[in-house]
């Protein structure tokens, strides 16, 4: 199955992840098939929190990948905030 999840990445106590479309069996940080945005908790000031590519979002959805609950509780705060 095909999955869109964040894959951490980053140093100790500073997270930053990528989106990214995956296959479940593989390992969380490991290979991918494709990078579709990331997400920076951490952000400063006018820094990009959080930045999706929308369109391939919704092909890989279209073509049966399942996103994880956190990334689909950021594509809702996106959207509300847009």
């Amino acid at each position: 199955m095909v999955v869109i999840r964040l894959a951490r990445g980053g140093s100790k106590k500073r997270p930053f992840y990528k989106i990214v479309v995956a296959d479940s069996r593989r390992s969380p940080t490991g290979r991918f098939i494709e990078n579709v945005g990331y997400f920076n908790p951490m952000a400063r000031s006018n820094a990009i929190r959080l930045e999706l590519k929308q369109d391939r979002i919704d092909h890989w959805i279209s073509q049966g990948a399942q996103a994880s609950e956190r990334l689909k509780t950021l594509m809702k705060a996106e959207s509300k905030a847009a």
